[in-house]
């Protein structure tokens, strides 16, 4: 097992107890409701968010216990995208990470109020003072609001959400490459970029030079990630991705590939990567777990 791979397990291990906690349910007569969230939240996943979190914790020195509710809370709102993605209204998917989706596992409203509740649970989850914590791991109230801020931007209208309508007016059209980039930022990229800036916020001694870096290195990631994910789309199979391979084709929607062609999309995967690196490097991080998961984001294979 490589030191990446060791690490990766100790952060996936930390985040899947978190997420447990997080979504104990107290009330017998939401069992079905919580059974939901659980399928959807706990199902094997790669936690490239949460992992992205800790990763950019540990390589700026801070406690994890200072990022816990961050990784848990950015998962929570992905997996709530996830649910409502796959709807029939919207890219009506029936696969997802390897199992049937959640309106197929129970039905459309149970899927609809699932996303709900993930959402709501974000924000609770970020906004609550824990209990069991030393004030040396304690958030200030103040930077739980600025926490709870970057959520919100990177979820809502001007981030995640904001993305995937324009993914919806898009079907069926050719981009240029500047609106599908924009499209990227949004839809993918914001959420990304969140895991890189969330923990930045809460490490005082970053310079202001430091924290705009590191905000360019979420923003190079996002999109990087997305352009793998185009990439995978087009050359990898359903079994490995745990969801339908091609569908984007399938759908009429574009993407870097249909775009630009499959090496050039690879080639700009590789320059975003390049960017990356020298981020990591401004920032004196090149040999942090951070960089190693940079690596992997633009070389995964699901």
């Amino acid at each position: 097992m490589t030191d990446l791979s060791k690490t990766l397990q100790l952060y996936q291990q930390r985040i899947d107890q978190v997420l447990e906690s997080t979504l104990s349910n107290r009330n017998k007569s939401l069992e079905n409701l919580y059974a939901a969230m659980r399928y959807v939240v706990l199902a094997a996943g790669k936690r490239m968010r949460p992992l992205l979190v800790y990763s950019t914790a540990d390589a700026l020195q801070l406690d994890l216990k200072q990022v816990d509710a961050s990784a848990a809370a950015i998962e929570l709102i992905h997996a709530y995208s996830l649910v409502h993605d796959d709807l029939p209204a919207m890219d009506d998917d029936d696969l997802r990470r390897g199992q049937p989706s959640c309106h197929k596992a129970y039905d459309e409203a149970t899927a609809i109020l699932v996303g709900d509740a993930l959402q709501a649970l974000a924000f609770e989850t970020l906004a609550e003072k824990p209990q069991a914590q030393s004030p040396e791991t304690t958030l200030s109230t103040d930077l739980r609001l600025q926490l709870i801020q970057v959520l919100a931007s990177a979820s809502g209208p001007n981030g995640m959400v904001g993305g995937q309508t324009m993914d919806l007016a898009a079907v069926g059209q050719r981009l240029e490459i500047d609106e599908l980039s924009s499209m990227h930022q949004h839809k993918t990229g914001q959420l990304i970029q969140a895991c890189i800036t969330m923990p930045a916020i809460c490490a005082p001694h970053l310079t202001d030079n430091e924290r705009y870096t590191l905000h360019s290195l979420g923003e190079t990631i996002g999109l990087a990630f997305q352009i793998r994910d185009d990439i995978l789309d087009q050359i990898s199979d359903t079994a490995t991705l745990g969801k339908p391979q091609g569908s984007d084709n399938h759908k009429d929607k574009s993407t870097y590939v249909r775009l630009l062609g499959l090496d050039e999309a690879q080639k700009r995967c590789q320059e975003l990567h390049t960017k990356a690196l020298d981020c990591l490097s401004q920032c004196k991080l090149s040999n942090s777990s951070l960089r190693l998961l940079v690596d992997f984001i633009v070389s995964r294979n699901r």
